[in-house]
């Protein structure tokens, strides 16, 4: 029976695009930015529960290069350490986020022990906590990690200034670390607002979504009415929605300070 080539190659190209990727051992081609590899089957990683800071800047036209602060040596230390290493990669509850992009933890495979980059970019200070429930597998160890970078002051902890409430809106997109008093709360049934202003629209605000209540229950915590009063820093990526705000998803993300 004459077997049509062409066909054949179909088949076994998508058989071939089907079948997983061994991603317990898999290369790191390209590093794109401190937190978001290629592997060598084109998938993209984005390491999750830290966040590094940007190498682009969104605009209405689209995206331009224009680095924060600590950006490309964020990106220059993740590309030493994986770029052309091979490494395990374990996953959390979400396998993949709204991008496609694999969410992941990453092992780089080195002389017979395994480095854990996301927890190595903590520690170095290049990155800040950035949890995502329910991909909370780590939390705890890159709580202790964070926390020991910011006592040594080391990479964004040396290099970043606290900003007060008023300031948040100069630093839109980048991460910072934001000291204030929490004025007033709002619990919307799906969003509590912790306010740091009398005009929610111009001022910071802190925001944690109805998926993470759960997170701040655990710890005995209702958000609504524990914060309200005390002076905090939430520190992570400031963006503009009514005025500026931060996302928070864990009460590890916000500390008391009176």
């Amino acid at each position: 029976m004459k077997v049509n080539k062409f066909l054949l190659f179909l088949f076994l190209f998508f058989l071939s695009c089907s079948q997983p990727s061994d991603y317990s051992h898999i290369k790191i081609i390209k590093v794109i930015d401190g937190d978001t590899l290629v592997l060598e089957d084109k998938s993209h990683l984005r390491l999750i529960g830290i966040d590094t800071p940007e190498l682009r800047r969104k605009t209405r036209k689209g995206f331009v290069y224009e680095p924060a602060p600590l950006a490309e040596e964020a990106k220059e230390f993740t590309r030493k350490l994986a770029e052309g290493k091979y490494a395990r990669i374990e996953f959390d509850v979400d396998r993949r986020d709204k991008y496609r992009r694999l969410l992941g933890y990453c092992f780089i495979e080195e002389k017979g022990r395994d480095l854990f980059l996301n927890k190595k970019l903590l520690e170095e200070g290049f990155a800040v906590l950035y949890t995502y429930p329910p991909n909370v597998k780590y939390v705890e160890e890159f709580v202790k990690a964070q926390r020991k970078a910011r006592q040594n002051k080391k990479g964004l902890w040396g290099a970043y200034e606290i900003i007060s409430p008023e300031e948040a809106k100069n630093f839109i997109g980048q991460i910072r670390t934001v000291r204030g008093r929490v004025l007033s709360t709002y619990n919307s049934g799906k969003v509590v607002f912790l306010n740091f202003g009398k005009d929610y629209k111009k001022d910071f605000t802190a925001v944690i979504f109805r998926n993470s209540f759960n997170y701040f229950y655990q710890k005995g915590i209702n958000p609504e009415v524990f914060y309200q009063g005390k002076v905090v820093e939430v520190t992570g990526r400031i963006r503009k929605y009514n005025g500026p705000e931060i996302i928070v998803n864990s009460p590890l993300e916000i500390e008391v300070i009176e």
